[in-house]
């Protein structure tokens, strides 16, 4: 019976979800109601999935997002043990984040419509109070499903924010400000740079292989807001037509 009911809100935390993206940008109060729902949901179907009869608010819950950032891939279906949580999501979207109580998943990602056979697959421990970013790398058999721990915390009145480096076939890249002072340095493809503590500001980066002068990446105007944490997201691929491209994500 705990399974059955689990799958019941499974359905239900989708179908809010579909709802809750269908009227983003034309309802944003509709918007909320639909993914608060949807929050819900999962909750009640993730603790009667891992059998967890504790009081609501006893164990603090994890959060995670999703980003697709598979150059060159199709449109996925996102599981998590086996229900699906994310239909139809295309390249350069990032989901909001869903509420699970901590525990093992499951995740599996697949063509759009197709459950033949997985993209990618990968196991989470989703730990207490912790939020991640579970980002789709790579192409073909070099596709990652590559984790990230975000972090809130912000002294007041300050700003944060770090990079990481999603762009298939670029070497290890710098980060600094235009025509000024390097940010962070010789990052690797599908690696974090740490947290910069930073003034708030309206500033102009630009993404270089490391060691050289030449720009394949222009970051103008990115705007630092006090008592808010950025990640940079640089993806796309070097081979392509189409330029590559930032993703800017907050908590």
């Amino acid at each position: 019976m705990p399974g059955k009911n689990a799958h019941r809100y499974f359905e239900k935390a989708s179908k809010y979800a579909l709802l809750a993206d269908y009227y983003k940008y034309s309802n944003p109060a509709m918007h909320i109601h639909y993914y608060q729902k949807q929050l819900k949901a999962m909750q009640k179907a993730m603790a009667l999935r891992n059998g967890d009869n504790r009081q609501t608010g006893n164990t603090q819950p994890a959060r995670i997002r999703f980003l697709h950032a598979a150059d060159g891939e199709p449109n996925v279906d996102v599981y998590l043990n086996g229900t699906r949580i994310l239909q139809d999501f295309p390249y350069k979207k990032a989901s909001d984040y869903l509420t699970l109580p901590p525990g093992k998943y499951h995740i599996d990602v697949y063509p759009t419509g197709d459950l033949t056979a997985a993209l990618v697959s990968r196991r989470v421990d989703a730990e207490p109070g912790i939020l991640y970013t579970a980002a789709i790398t790579g192409t073909g058999k070099d596709m990652r499903i590559q984790l990230y721990l975000d972090s809130t915390q912000v002294p007041t009145g300050e700003s944060k924010m770090r990079f990481i480096h999603l762009v298939t076939d670029a070497p290890p890249v710098d980060v600094a400000v235009k025509h000024g002072d390097m940010v962070f340095k010789e990052v690797p493809f599908r690696k974090a740079a740490d947290y910069l503590g930073v003034t708030p500001m309206m500033v102009d980066l630009e993404v270089r292989p490391t060691g050289s002068k030449d720009v394949i990446l222009p970051l103008p105007n990115i705007s630092l807001q006090p008592n808010t944490s950025y990640t940079i997201f640089a993806i796309g691929t070097l081979r392509g037509n189409e330029p590559l491209e930032a993703i800017i994500l907050v908590p």
